[in-house]
């Protein structure tokens, strides 16, 4: 079984008294491992996807399996646990709290999960260390470079080790420099740990990356791919 199945997914939107198509009957199957990239145009759908993958938005219609999780049918528990446990989030403005340190940042999903303080810390530190951030644990935000919040972001996705990163447009606030940094830090995380990798963008950057690419448009699929 594929470890992402979508079939016929589709996300309406009511705005007043018209309707908007976030994305329109989308079939997709996504092995456990793979690197996808989802191209197209604002408004294209790519984000509206990530958010209907990552648990916070539900399907209109159609069938939506991730990790064996039924995310059309699953009510706001299931919802919350499996945002917590299954995937991981990246931003492209990064959403890092101001009032709290580097740590405390990347501790901060695995503690809302339940997590001993003790471990979380370890785990935190370990991750900031893995990505060349151990001598910024204790600053703040603000005190960060572009390239270095974002890895900070990265972190902060792993810390619950989930199965699935989702990273829509990261390399968006970035130069060319630190976008291809953060590019190969997601590169090497699909190929070294195994972790599936979504991410969404407008670059070229990835695409060297990945296993499979998937273009949208008016928020249906038009590369004729599962």
């Amino acid at each position: 079984m594929p470890l992402i199945v979508a079939r016929g997914l589709t996300r309406i939107y009511s705005m007043g008294s018209s309707q908007v198509v976030g994305v329109r009957e989308v079939d997709l199957e996504v092995e456990a491992g793979d690197f996808v990239v989802l191209k197209g145009d604002s408004g294209s759908g790519k984000t509206t996807l990530l958010s209907l993958l990552g648990g916070l938005d539900r399907p209109t219609r159609g069938e939506l399996r991730v990790a064996g999780h039924d995310l059309h049918q699953a009510d706001p528990a299931r919802l919350t646990r499996y945002r917590r446990h299954v995937v991981g989030m990246v931003f492209q403005s990064f959403n890092l709290l101001p009032t709290l340190s580097v740590l405390e940042n990347v501790c901060l999903p695995a503690l809302l999960a339940g997590s001993p303080y003790s471990s979380t810390r370890r785990e935190a530190a370990k991750l900031l260390h893995q990505f060349g951030l151990e001598h910024r644990l204790d600053h703040w935000p603000s005190q960060l470079s572009g390239g270095e919040m974002q890895r900070a972001a990265i972190a902060r996705s792993l810390v619950n080790n989930p199965a699935i990163l989702l990273a829509d447009e990261p390399t968006g606030n970035l130069d060319s420099r630190n976008g291809r940094m953060v590019v190969d830090l997601l590169a090497r995380l699909n190929r070294e740990e195994s972790r599936t990798v979504v991410m969404a963008t407008h670059s070229h950057l990835a695409d060297h990356c990945a296993t499979l690419q998937v273009l949208l448009e008016d928020g249906a699929r038009i590369d004729g791919r599962e």
